[in-house]
């Protein structure tokens, strides 16, 4: 099986639940923010307005 693209790497609360996803492609971070049955999902910004980009490594053979 492929390794997963997206990687979890923060989560707060149960009902309502805060958490940051980091596509392991890119290094953009995503916020997710779920209530009840609603939900959402948007890049993470920094100040500037900017992705928030995560250095990542790969581990592919060429």
């Amino acid at each position: 099986m492929a390794d997963k693209r997206f990687e979890k790497v923060y989560s707060q609360g149960t009902m309502t639940v805060s958490e940051i996803w980091i596509d392991k492609e890119t290094g953009v971070n995503y916020l997710f923010h779920a209530s009840g049955y609603a939900g959402g999902l948007t890049p993470l910004l920094d100040r500037e307005g900017k992705p928030v980009i995560s250095n990542v490594s790969s581990n592919k053979e060429l």
